[in-house]
């Protein structure tokens, strides 16, 4: 059917009994559209489109935006596309959050989809009237108008930039609305409120405000510095789940570094992490050249540098790269594995990073010679640590982690002043920092180079490059024999081998026997129960 006639404008269509389609409807605005063909058509079921001008600037839009479009056609109300997606579209960015908003009906719409992809779909927040349908790579997601419609569904967003629509079948530029002058803050590069009290109601949105002027490279100018420092009291009145997932993508940007920095300078990480805030004036002997809190700082930076350097895409750390290139695809692989509650196993090397040195303030001391010592900082930090986790409801499996990495991240530093790595050193390190080891020899690099500002020394820094090789490589290719050896013998065994009544005498043997295989000392059952002769008590 021809619709060109209309372009620029909604059409409210019903279906004829022969199957061709009439215009019932035409307006401005979709509502209007649907008002005029439920006057002139009240018995019929209308569907609402928007005819779009064809020509002008296509959209970089999401692939699965062309997959849902025959659903979209089939609707009786106007779908729009909205937010960050509509923002990368603009900015020819990927996105793999799709939110839609519509006038009512968002759950329906939800449950509909998931079962016509057969997908995943449930309530979202029914008081919302909103649905999540999740895809393969894609969450989708319906809601109703935050007012009475579109455009004061969008002047309540937090941010210009994130105040942009689509409507959903539609692809050219030309059709995007903007209320609020979004498009002009995306092309000057700069982050706005959509209104005074956008921040202040809903007070989350300052870290997402930091977050998008990362991530974006916006400029933020006084007054909307103003306004999200302005948020920083009102952030306990938030739920900690909100804080925690804004804290999340904050450090899942290519600067977490300067995200912490950020949040400093605007009084918001003394709300949402008291005790990293608190390290700021916390001063350090040499070869320390930073206070705590920006060596802190530091160690993220070089964290990312680090990182790059093991997949070799960082030249002024070619011996990381030589070091641990044994190890890099496995090292990926265990960044990306998938960690309860939604996050992976990179961000709790990032938290493990911006965790590691907490436990320094409450153990500060000054020697008479004027040198600072932070004996035991490690475990307290890792009482820090899962406190704090806690109270952001971090699930009990990323807590675990990266309390085992800040207890354990001094470890490679001491195990490099000697110089060489036995089995048996191997074996106990993996022992006491499990899965988490590989991160905390990693870390260890980090938190090296911000000490020194970079390599330092040459042999310190060429003798940890030598342990934490080791270590990786040992955990990736030699597991089955330095970490963790298949028993030759199980605790029945042991007992009727040696007249052994149950006890913790038969744990304390097997862990040595366990560890003598680890150190390649024991090799057969018989030199098993041979050494536990000679070790029991």
């Amino acid at each position: 059917m021809d619709l060109s006639a209309y372009t620029g404008r909604w059409v409210a269509l019903v279906t004829l009994p022969g199957g061709g389609q009439l215009v019932a409807g035409v307006g401005e605005t979709a509502a209007e559209a649907k008002r005029l063909a439920q006057h002139n058509r009240p018995r019929e079921r209308v569907t609402v489109q928007f005819v779009e001008a064809a020509g002008g600037d296509l959209l970089q839009l999401p692939p699965w935006l062309a997959e849902l479009r025959p659903f979209f056609l089939q609707q009786s109300t106007a779908v729009y596309l909205v937010g960050g997606a509509v923002r990368d579209a603009v900015l020819g960015r990927p996105s793999h959050d799709l939110d839609f908003v519509v006038a009512r009906g968002g759950i329906r719409l939800a449950l509909w989809l998931g079962d016509r992809l057969g997908a995943p779909a449930y309530i979202l927040d029914k008081a919302r009237d909103t649905g999540r349908v999740v895809l393969a790579d894609t969450t989708i997601d319906f809601a109703c108008f935050r007012g009475e419609d579109l455009t004061a569904d969008l002047l309540a967003r937090d941010f210009t930039i994130n105040a942009l629509a689509l409507p959903a079948t539609a692809v050219y530029a030309h059709s995007l609305i903007d209320p609020s002058g979004g498009l002009a803050d995306l092309a000057a590069g700069r982050l706005r409120p959509t209104h005074a009290e956008a921040v202040v109601s809903d007070p989350v949105r300052a870290l997402r405000g930091v977050r998008l002027a990362l991530a974006l490279g916006l400029g933020v100018d006084e007054a909307t510095t103003a306004v999200l420092r302005q948020a920083a009291p009102l952030l306990p009145n938030v739920s900690p789940e909100r804080v925690r997932d804004e804290l999340v993508k904050l450090l899942q940007t290519a600067v977490p570094d300067q995200a912490i920095g950020w949040l400093q300078n605007l009084d918001l990480l003394a709300v949402v992490l008291p005790e990293i805030a608190a390290l700021d004036d916390v001063a350090q002997s040499p070869p320390h050249h930073e206070p705590v809190l920006a060596h802190t700082v530091s160690v993220l930076h070089w964290l990312m540098a680090v990182e790059r350097a093991i997949v070799g895409q960082e030249p002024t750390l070619a011996a990381v790269t030589e070091a641990l290139a044994p190890c890099a695809d496995a090292l990926q692989q265990h960044w990306e594995r998938g960690v309860d509650g939604g996050i992976n196993g990179r961000l709790l090397l990032q938290l493990g990073a911006l965790f590691h040195d907490v436990g320094k303030k409450e153990t500060q001391t000054v020697e008479e010679n004027g040198r600072i010592r932070f004996l035991g900082h490690e475990m307290a930090g890792a009482e820090l640590v899962e406190g704090r986790m806690r109270q952001l409801a971090f699930s009990n499996e990323a807590i675990d982690h990266v309390r085992l990495l800040v207890a354990g991240h001094m470890r490679p530093l001491n195990l490099a002043q000697g110089g060489s790595l036995s089995r048996r050193a191997v074996y106990r390190y993996f022992r006491q920092t499990r899965l988490a080891g590989l991160d905390i020899a990693v870390l260890s690099l980090a938190d090296h180079l911000a000490t020194y500002d970079g390599p330092g020394e040459a042999e310190a820094w060429a003798r940890l490059l030598k342990i934490t090789g080791q270590l990786c490589y040992h955990y990736i290719h030699t597991h089955a024999e330095t970490v963790a050896p298949l028993p030759l013998l199980n605790g029945r065994q042991l007992m009727d081998a040696l007249q052994l009544e149950p006890g913790p005498e038969i744990g304390r043997l097997l862990r040595l026997i366990e560890e003598g295989q680890a150190a390649g000392e024991i090799t057969s059952l018989e030199e098993a129960l041979a050494f536990a002769r000679q070790s029991s008590q």
